[in-house]
């Protein structure tokens, strides 16, 4: 019986490291960098302006980073779960969830290129952002469809 479960076993490992939730866990990794260097990019604001903890703005460049910052946060709930979602339920094209990370990614850069050189130039990441979240909603929707008919028939 416990060659049965070592089987089993090996066979949910296999399941779960596949090319699709590698690339998928590579782009998670990705976002959280980008997250922690939007933070950096706080920290260096506070020292180079000199503004104290727990103060959120004093010179418009901080501002300006801690709000890339704090939006990025604010985008992480919505592209995380989206992203393992069509990494689980999506199979038609299995790298194209990561790939749609990888966009939201470049949205991002894209987005905190824009807002610290010019707060009203962001829209072109903003867009780019979206972009990929909502490519990724499609592919959640699309996997979850499919899933449920082939439960559905069983």
């Amino acid at each position: 019986m416990s060659m049965d479960r070592t089987a089993i076993a090996a066979n949910n490992d296999r399941m779960i490291a596949s090319p699709d939730t590698l690339l998928s866990a590579a782009v998670t990794i990705l976002v959280v960098l980008f997250y922690y260097f939007a933070g950096f990019s706080v920290s260096l604001m506070r020292g180079k302006h000199g503004i104290k903890a727990p103060a959120t703005s004093g010179h418009p460049e901080f501002d300006r980073a801690f709000r890339v910052h704090m939006n990025t946060l604010e985008q992480m709930p919505i592209i995380l779960p989206l992203l393992w979602l069509a990494t689980l339920f999506f199979h038609a094209i299995g790298w194209l969830p990561a790939a749609l990370g990888l966009v939201w990614i470049a949205g991002r850069i894209v987005y905190r290129m824009a807002y610290m050189a010019n707060p009203g130039s962001r829209t072109a990441g903003f867009v780019i952002t979206n972009i990929a979240n909502v490519g990724l909603l499609v592919l959640v929707v699309i996997g979850i469809v499919d899933s449920w008919m082939a439960v559905s028939a069983v």
